[in-house]
């Protein structure tokens, strides 16, 4: 009975907005305690960072002691990245940042707790998750850029070199070229440079701008939009689920059986 009561607690606290906000408050204080340690302090403040320090550390031992209590199958906390994520983390922050031959990776480690601010925020989560689920679509965009970089390089290569071997010497110096160009980086110098000598370069600059920076660059963005769209979706059915609520997907196959039986009660 107690054991359940102790748990009750910290579902509580852990589902409590007040503890999640302070928790995330103090992701970013740990985020500008490292920026602090890169100015150079007196012997007491440098001692009272380390404090600080640890007890982020204490802290986020604890939180993620909770939460692990907090969860009905202990077995399925580790099935979530997050959790999983956020347990490394707390685990090497424990590592001693003195005197150590880890001293560097504990200090990187810190470095890195900053990022379970998304683990806590779910807006966060979805935007990283998004992201990570475009990338197959992503790649295929990020192939054809490639080409047309590579047909635009080959061509300004050839063309331009004797004009500027500088930035167009050979392929690889192209490219990035054709990099400046694309993020628009004084790419009308680049422009006015060659149109000295080839007046009509003008559209092999406006072109390559057209294909990479304005279509490509739109598809890439249409496609993190699509699929931030889809983890919403999923996002709002899952709170549905957790409320008890029907989602969309199961009002749909009521909806069907409903169809269903009416059809068989036209045929009878």
């Amino acid at each position: 009975m107690q054991v359940s009561t102790l748990k009750a607690k910290f579902i509580q606290i852990r589902s409590n907005k007040l503890f999640e906000i302070f928790v995330v408050t103090v992701i970013v204080f740990s985020a500008l305690l490292v920026g602090a340690k890169t100015y150079e302090m007196s012997a007491t403040m440098h001692s009272i960072a380390k404090f600080l320090d640890w007890f982020i550390s204490a802290f986020f031992l604890t939180e993620i002691t909770i939460r692990f209590l907090a969860e009905h199958r202990k077995r399925d906390f580790f099935k979530s990245f997050w959790n999983i994520f956020d347990t490394l983390i707390v685990i090497v922050s424990l590592i001693p940042a003195d005197d150590t031959e880890l001293a560097l990776v504990a200090r990187l480690v810190r470095v890195f707790r900053v990022l379970r601010m998304i683990s806590i925020i779910p807006e966060l989560r979805i935007l990283l998750v998004s992201l990570i689920k475009a990338l197959p679509q992503l790649g295929y965009v990020m192939l054809l850029m490639f080409i047309i970089f590579y047909i635009y390089a080959a061509v300004g290569s050839t063309l331009f070199e004797t004009i500027n071997p500088v930035l167009w010497g050979d392929i690889t110096i192209s490219l990035l070229t054709l990099f400046r160009v694309m993020t628009f980086e004084d790419w009308t110098d680049v422009m006015y440079e060659t149109m000295e000598v080839y007046p009509m370069s003008w559209l092999f600059y406006l072109s390559f701008i057209f294909f990479t920076a304005f279509a490509f660059l739109n598809m890439v963005i249409g496609i993190v939009v699509n699929v931030m769209e889809q983890e919403n979706a999923n996002a709002r059915a899952e709170a549905l689920e957790e409320e008890g609520e029907p989602s969309l997907k199961d009002i749909s196959e009521q909806i069907a059986k409903l169809q269903i039986q009416i059809l068989s009660m036209n045929k009878k």
